[in-house]
């Protein structure tokens, strides 16, 4: 029998099985365009079809072994970053230049943390998505690997039984095809993201490579539209907060591990809900990918945060409050001579507080919340320092990961601060005797004075509660 009349008696099913052994064949294989038109009887647009197997036949070729391919990602964010097609004009870069020389003199008198080594410098959208992807990619991929595992385990558990050899022979494809989705997805938030952010250190995350100060004077522009500030004092606080952000990340060098490291620690508890993507997977038509897509997109397929979760994103929270109080009140004691100080410091406390779409939208797509909810309660803890220990010792916490402040310092600052005092002093009680002197100290005694078994109001003092005197008389 020819092998046009074998291919006239298959079904529909069986010709898009044919297809998509044909895929496996490489990028060299060609794909029949009337094989295609068959699939009509399945209700698939052949010219759709088409262009879907070129694309993935392409992409799997060339990611077969290398997982989920990014590529995606960064042209889907490029694009978007560069829609308008607007670049960074020398007046703009000059204006901003000229803010970040007087910011770094600024900031020295207010932090003890040494100056960049490197020049800070404009970047344009499309630049901050080169710089960045990297580092979205590697929170995101926890989540994209989920998600791709899941899918091809929910399809193998809904085909139909004569269909089982073909969907497990093609588990990679079909992983690969749920990876590229979610990157296409991540693109589309990372290049709205470049649409938003301000400056390198916006996010709260050590996007940038240590050291790096950047601003984005498009949406330094937009983002001083309807503030009704003199443009000067503006360039002056972004300058002045982004070069203070990247100094300490200069500084702590572990910092940036710190911070990556409990990100990815919350990614991999993300688990898919897999009865909403075996719901999803009952009803998914190859033809119409877009609601997986938006599936992906909306965050469905995330279930509620199990209790392991929730505590490495209180611990996450708690991480960045501590680094972007520490930021704000340096860059408060370093602007201190602009007489707008107060109101863009709000705008831009309220601005994080809310965040833009595309970090509403990254929150749907990994699940991860970027917004410090106690960055007020983390700048009071360290404005107290300062008062107490002075901007060295202030800054000296961040020498070591072991001294930096803890969620429960952001609590109760009184007891760092003791610590911090009593170090001052030349004193290093060990951790029960600073326990008890602290505890003295909050009930109006002196440190130092003897209590409870050691003498004060014991049951062998008189009975006015004063201690007997142990000298003879």
């Amino acid at each position: 029998m020819a092998e046009s009349d074998r291919e006239d008696d298959q079904s529909p099913e069986e010709q898009l099985q044919a297809l998509i052994r044909q895929l496996f064949g490489g990028a060299g294989a060609e794909v029949d365009p009337e094989q295609l038109a068959r699939l009509s009887g399945m209700g698939i647009d052949p010219a759709m079809m088409q262009t879907v197997m070129q694309h993935l036949q392409g992409a799997f070729a060339g990611a077969a072994d290398k997982g989920i391919s990014w590529d995606l990602a960064k042209r889907q964010a490029l694009h978007i970053a560069n829609q308008d097609g607007r670049g960074v004009t020398d007046g703009q870069r000059t204006d901003l230049d000229q803010a970040f020389v007087l910011a770094a003199l600024w900031l020295s008198e207010a932090t003890t943390i040494s100056e960049l080594s490197a020049p800070p410098r404009t970047l344009t959208r499309g630049g901050w998505v080169e710089a960045t992807l990297p580092v979205w990619q590697e929170l995101a991929e926890p989540v994209a690997t989920s998600i791709a595992d899941a899918l091809t385990e929910a399809l193998n558990g809904q085909a139909p039984e004569e269909m089982q050899g073909l969907v497990q022979g093609a588990g990679r494809l079909i992983r690969m095809v749920g990876g590229s989705l979610f990157a296409s997805q991540l693109g589309q938030v990372v290049g709205n993201l470049s649409k938003e952010v301000v400056s390198g250190g916006d996010v709260g995350l050590p996007l940038m490579s240590d050291g790096d100060a950047v601003i984005l004077p498009q949406n330094f522009a937009d983002f001083g539209r309807d503030l009704e500030i003199p443009h000067d004092q503006l360039a002056l606080y972004i300058a002045t907060r982004e070069l203070a952000h990247a100094r300490l990340f200069r500084h702590a060098r572990w910092l940036r591990l710190h911070v990556i490291s409990q990100v990815t620690d919350f990614a991999r508890g993300i688990h898919v809900d897999t009865g909403a993507l075996e719901e999803l997977a009952s009803r998914f038509d190859p033809s119409e990918p877009e609601e997986l897509r938006r599936a992906i997109e909306s965050g469905v397929l995330l279930p509620t945060r199990s209790e392991a979760q929730t505590a490495a994103l209180t611990r996450l929270e708690n991480l960045l409050a501590t680094i972007e109080g520490w930021v704000e009140i340096v860059t408060e004691r370093a602007t201190s001579r602009l007489p707008s100080a107060d109101r863009i410091a709000e705008a831009v406390r309220r601005r994080r507080a809310v965040g833009g779409p595309a970090e509403q939208a990254l929150s749907s797509l990994v699940g991860l919340e970027l917004r410090p909810r106690r960055m007020r309660e983390a700048a009071a803890m360290w404005r107290a320092v300062t008062d107490a220990v002075g901007v060295a010792g202030r800054d000296a916490l961040w020498d070591y990961p072991d001294l930096m402040p803890t969620a429960e310092d952001i609590d109760d600052p009184a007891v760092l601060v003791a610590r911090l005092e009593a170090r001052a002093r030349g004193e290093e009680p060990a951790p029960d005797e600073m326990d008890d002197e602290l505890a003295r100290l909050l009930a109006g005694e002196h440190p130092g004075e003897p209590s409870g078994a050691d003498g004060a109001s014991s049951e062998h003092g008189d009975p006015d509660g004063q201690a007997e005197d142990p000298r003879p008389a």
